[in-house]
């Protein structure tokens, strides 16, 4: 982005933004807005991790309001009317760098942030952590235009997203790989269609349990206790009464099923609800790899939704996915198709949808603009074509 343009853009971001800013509601568009428009940062949503977990001592979890992997920087985010050198009610009394500090310093080694900001959206305070006797740099909103290089360390270059992605869906696609290996030999018909597909599906839904105790869907370790009470020759039983009642209302469970059964959320989709799912039994080789492995050794809520699609890809074996022909399209290559052809006037209509200034007229537009995005369809076949179209030549196996 040129300087002239960035100047342009944070000027236009720092009058959006005046007087403005709510921690629960604002925090996800203003550093989105930040990064995408000013920083020059291609979709970030991809870059950011909101509510990154943390276990504190005690063994109690609290969370980081935004982390970003790639480039070791942790965010605090309050609302406008907080001041940033007073301590808080609530959270230890430390002032807002106070906090993020001490959540930092319970992250493992290799998670430490090098810099850590915090921010009440008029003001924002940038720590090098590699050099805590100098003062953080500030950043009053109304200094941007001048100051967009205190936030160099946000720009993401591509090769650095594209290492951490590499990493990461790596290190997921090798566990689940492990998985999958281990649970196939337990069947006593391990090459019929019939196994790989029971099988397929089995990984399927183990990987999402785990992504669904580290994203919040499920309690904190709730799906890594719940198998660890049991022998490795009960797992199989215990799935099966797991799949069940994760595909059940709570309105509709025996209430007196097992309570660690029924603290389970119901999940809607259908992902639990084929019964004929054939488990095999467990062995104890195969419980480790689940919770040694899987279940403690990766966050998987750090997994973005693009890879976290291609994790699930990697469950299949290769002649599956050669047949099916399955692979990961980059976030990259997938926004050059889906933003000219809806994306941007999306976006351009919830912008001018955000400008009307009357609130009620505000929420009934953004009621309507949401029941439109609920009643759109895209036909992925065609995109696939599109693609090609556009030069891009591997296939695009993505659902909008």
């Amino acid at each position: 982005m040129a300087d002239i343009e960035s100047k342009k853009a944070a000027r236009e971001f720092a009058e959006r933004w005046k007087d403005k800013g709510d921690e629960k509601q604002d925090t996800h568009p203003f550093w989105e807005q930040l990064l995408q428009e000013v920083v020059g940062v291609e979709n970030p949503t991809y870059f950011l991790n909101y509510e990154k977990r943390v276990k504190i001592k005690g063994g109690n979890t609290k969370y980081i309001d935004i982390y970003v992997p790639s480039k070791h920087v942790l965010i605090e985010q309050k609302s406008i009317d907080i001041d940033l050198d007073k301590p808080q009610k609530g959270h230890f009394d430390q002032t807002p760098f106070e906090q993020a500090k001490y959540y930092n310093d319970n992250l493992n080694i290799s998670e430490k942030a090098r810099w850590i900001i915090v921010s009440n959206f008029k003001e924002t305070r940038i720590y090098d952590m590699d050099d805590m006797l100098a003062d953080p740099t500030t950043v009053m909103l109304s200094e941007l235009p001048e100051k967009i290089s205190a936030f160099d360390m946000l720009k993401a270059e591509k090769t650095d997203q594209i290492r951490f992605e590499e990493k990461i869906s790596y290190r997921a696609g090798t566990i689940t790989g492990h998985l999958y290996d281990a649970l196939i030999k337990q069947y006593a018909d391990p090459e019929s269609p019939e196994t790989l597909s029971s099988l397929n599906q089995l990984c399927v839904r183990l990987v999402f349990c785990l992504y669904a105790e580290d994203a919040g869907i499920f309690e904190d370790n709730q799906f890594h206790d719940y198998i660890a009470e049991f022998k490795p020759e009960h797992i199989r039983n215990a799935l099966k009464a797991l799949f069940k009642i994760l595909d059940t209302p709570e309105k509709q469970r025996d209430q007196d099923e097992e309570k660690n059964l029924l603290a389970f959320p119901y999940v809607n989709g259908g992902l639990f609800k084929d019964e004929s799912v054939r488990i095999p039994q467990f062995n104890e080789e195969i419980k480790t790899v689940l919770l040694d492995e899987a279940s403690a050794g990766i966050d998987w809520s750090e997994i973005s939704p693009t890879i976290f699609g291609a994790v699930f890809e990697s469950t299949l074996n290769p002649d599956s996915r050669r047949s099916g022909g399955m692979h990961y399209t980059s976030v990259e290559n997938i926004h050059k198709v889906i933003d000219p052809l809806f994306l941007d006037d999306l976006k351009a209509e919830l912008e001018e949808i955000k400008l009307v200034k009357q609130p009620n007229v505000r929420n009934k537009k953004l009621s309507e603009f949401q029941d439109k995005l609920a009643g759109l369809k895209f036909l992925d076949i065609i995109l696939q074509s599109l693609i090609q179209s556009r030069g891009i030549i591997e296939k695009c196996a993505f659902a909008v």
